[in-house]
C-alpha cells in the first residue's frame, strides 16, 4: 500500500511542486517502506521549505542513523533541538538530546 502512497504524492507534487505538506507526506511514506535515502532527500526538501517544529528533524536523524551516516544524525539533532525549544517542545528537545548523548 505504501508504494501506491508514494506514486500519488509524486503525482500531487508535479501538481504543487514544493508543498511542505505533501513533501512531508512523501517523505513518511518512503521511510515508512524502507526507501531510506529518497526519504532523506524528501525530508531535506521539506525542511527547506518551513520551519519545522522538530519532529521532521527527529525522523531525518533516524533515518541518517539507520543509513550510518551518524554525523549528519547528529548535526539534524542539534537543529532539531533548537526548533523543538522554539517551538515550544521541550520534550522533544530533551528526547533529541538523550539520542546524541548516546552517540557518544
Amino acid at each position: 500500500m505504501s508504494a501506491s502512497r508514494v506514486d500519488a504524492l509524486r503525482i500531487l507534487l508535479e501538481k504543487r511542486p514544493g508543498d511542505p505538506r505533501l513533501l512531508f507526506g512523501l517523505a513518511v511514506e518512503q521511510l515508512n517502506s524502507g526507501q531510506l535515502e529518497d526519504g532523506v532527500e524528501s525530508l531535506r526538501q521539506y525542511l527547506a521549505t518551513t520551519d519545522d517544529e522538530g519532529n521532521a528533524w527527529g525522523r531525518l536523524a533516524d533515518a541518517l542513523l539507520e543509513l550510518d551516516r551518524e554525523e549528519e544524525a547528529r548535526e539534524a539533532l542539534q537543529t532539531g533541538i533548537a526548533a523543538s525549544l522554539r517551538h515550544g517542545h521541550p520534550t522533544m528537545a530533551e528526547e533529541f538530546q538523550e539520542t546524541l548523548d548516546a552517540l557518544g
